[in-house]
Parts: C-alpha cells; sequence; structure tokens
C-alpha cells in the first residue's frame, strides 16, 4: 500500500512540474506544437541525427502579420500618415498635392490609389530630412502615445504572445534570432530588442539611404528621401545574405513577401522549419488571406500545402493571441 501511494503522490506532483515545464503555454496542443517542439529537440540534442550546431542555428522572423498585427494597414504606414499629419502646418502645398491633401481629409483610398508609389512619397516625405537619432526619437514618442485605430491601446501591446515564446523558445536552445521584415530598418530597431529581445544589429528590414557627414565635431547620419533596399519578396534571401551571412534553417512568416525567404530556408536538403500564421480568427483578431490587402497569403499557402510547411491556425492553434 505505501508503495502504491508513493507511486500515486509521484504522479500528482510531477503533473504541475510537467505543465510549468511547457515552453509554449500559449499553444494549444496540436500538430503545429509538436512540429515546433519536434525540429527544436532535434536539432539541438547531440544524439540526433539531425543535430546542427549552434553557430548555425540561425532562425529568421518576418515582423509585421508574424510578430505582431498589421492590420488595418501596415503599422509604419500608420505612422507615416500620422507623421503627415503632424508636419502638415510646415508643408501648406500638401493641402493641395497628392497623396498627402487626401491623407489630410482621411481618405485614405485616394491617396494610396497608385499603390507602392504613393506609399514611397509618403515614407521619403515623413521619414528623411533628419539625423538617424532624431528619426529614433520620434519613433520612440510615437509609439509611446499613438493608439491602436481600432484596438485603443499602444501598438507595441499588438505583439502576439505564442510568438513571444517562440522567440524565448528558440534563443533558450541555442538559436540566434533575426527579425527580417519588410518594415524599415531603423523603425524596427528602435523597438525590437525592449518587445522581442532582438538587439539591433540582429534587425534586417527596407531601408533608406543615408549620408554621413560630420557637424560640429559630431558625426551623424543623415536620413535621404531616397529607397536604398526593400526587404520583401525576392529581397528577403539578398538581405539575409547581406546582414546575416549564414542560410537560417527555420524562418517565420506569413504573407507572400515571406515566400522566398521560405523557400531559401527549406527548399535545400537538410534539418530545416518553415512555419507560416495563418490569419483565421476574426474573434480575437482579423481574419484574412488570399484576398488581402495587407499580409495577403496566397502563392504562400499553395506552398505550404505544397512542401509539407507547417502552418499555423490562429484560431485553432493559438490560446491567446496577444500579449498583455
Amino acid at each position: 500500500m505505501p508503495s502504491r501511494l508513493l507511486a500515486l503522490a509521484a504522479i500528482l506532483f510531477a503533473a504541475p512540474a510537467m505543465a510549468q515545464d511547457d515552453p509554449l503555454p500559449s499553444w494549444n496542443e496540436g500538430a503545429s506544437k509538436q512540429a515546433i517542439i519536434a525540429f527544436v529537440e532535434g536539432v539541438s540534442s547531440e544524439a540526433s541525427a539531425d543535430f546542427v550546431d549552434e553557430a548555425e542555428r540561425i532562425a529568421v522572423f518576418d515582423n509585421d502579420g508574424t510578430l505582431w498585427a498589421e492590420q488595418p494597414a501596415y503599422f509604419q504606414l500608420l505612422f507615416a500618415i500620422d507623421r503627415v499629419k503632424a508636419l502638415a502646418p510646415q508643408h501648406p502645398e500638401w493641402q493641395t498635392q497628392e497623396p498627402y491633401a487626401s491623407i489630410l481629409k482621411g481618405d485614405l483610398k485616394t491617396a494610396f490609389a497608385n499603390g507602392e508609389k504613393d506609399v514611397a512619397a509618403v515614407v521619403g516625405a515623413t521619414h528623411a530630412g533628419m539625423t538617424t537619432d532624431e528619426f529614433a526619437a520620434v519613433v520612440e514618442e510615437w509609439l509611446a502615445t499613438a493608439r491602436h485605430p481600432t484596438r485603443d491601446v499602444p501598438y507595441t501591446q499588438m505583439t502576439y504572445q505564442p510568438m513571444l515564446e517562440l522567440l524565448a523558445y528558440l534563443r533558450a536552445n541555442g538559436f540566434k534570432t533575426f527579425i527580417v521584415s519588410g518594415g524599415g530598418i531603423d523603425f524596427m530597431r528602435v523597438f525590437t530588442e525592449r518587445v522581442y529581445g532582438v538587439p539591433p544589429q540582429e534587425v534586417v528590414g527596407s531601408a533608406g539611404k543615408l549620408k554621413f557627414s560630420v557637424v560640429d565635431g559630431r558625426p551623424i547620419l543623415e536620413k535621404l528621401p531616397e529607397i536604398d533596399f526593400v526587404d520583401d519578396g525576392p529581397g528577403k534571401p539578398v538581405g539575409i545574405q547581406m546582414h546575416i551571412g549564414r542560410k537560417p534553417i527555420a524562418a517565420f512568416g506569413n504573407s507572400d513577401g515571406d515566400l522566398q525567404m521560405l523557400q531559401y530556408t527549406c527548399l535545400p536538403p537538410g534539418p530545416d522549419f518553415c512555419l507560416y500564421v495563418h490569419h483565421t480568427d476574426a474573434k480575437r483578431e482579423w481574419a484574412y488571406d488570399r484576398q488581402a490587402t495587407f499580409g495577403k497569403l496566397d502563392k504562400g499557402l499553395d506552398a505550404a500545402a505544397i512542401n509539407g510547411w507547417t502552418l499555423v491556425d490562429m484560431a485553432k492553434d493559438w490560446k491567446t493571441v496577444f500579449a498583455k
């Protein structure tokens, strides 16, 4: 009898310990969670046939729609729109000049009717003409004061708790975690270390041209209104090579803009892991994929099925969505 009681006690006391040891507590049990854990255990165990040396454990993450939300528009675009409004008194010509006139009227559909051309114009007008330090201060102030237009919370509270856990889990198992995103590199570097634990030197993004000079004995970098590099689509593998110099063994995205990054990571043979976050949760977040204006997932959805990549169903796979 005592031995039976001891065995029962061991089971009862082991259960809470097992729950506490769960590296991904915001993920529901299922194929996606199992695939992540199996991959991480395989590449980090020296006894495994899939073992990968720690120096080569590189994981890359998209940001918009993968680590934080991207609706009703990319947050950096919303930042640029707010900047147009703030700078308008210094630019009376914007009252009649597009796309600024429509932005000031609140008609964003007309403002961005020309797509990337209008976006580039607005980003150039609102991100340039200052030093990198001055720009960082403007972004910091915006993040501290701006609120998401429909959720009424700071933008940094629109991060995904399951993905924060995934970042921590990978790092605990010897991975270097990089952000490789279409967002502006100077914009993201302001907050990624604080929000994701990813330092500025491990952020890859789109970039405008910079000009170095010395003013009053002080070295500065001035942001120019010209695009230097677009880290989206086929630009992502290029950015990885330029900034990281090693091919990743794990890649995480949510849209067609991430497709080439996932192909670069997972199409060659070898231990690797690719995952798409599929936005299926209209109740807790948004539901969108093939027809979306922001974060379109069409070709990538097909590629995931063909290549056997992990497709996270946000509504089913995540116990919670946003970080507290």
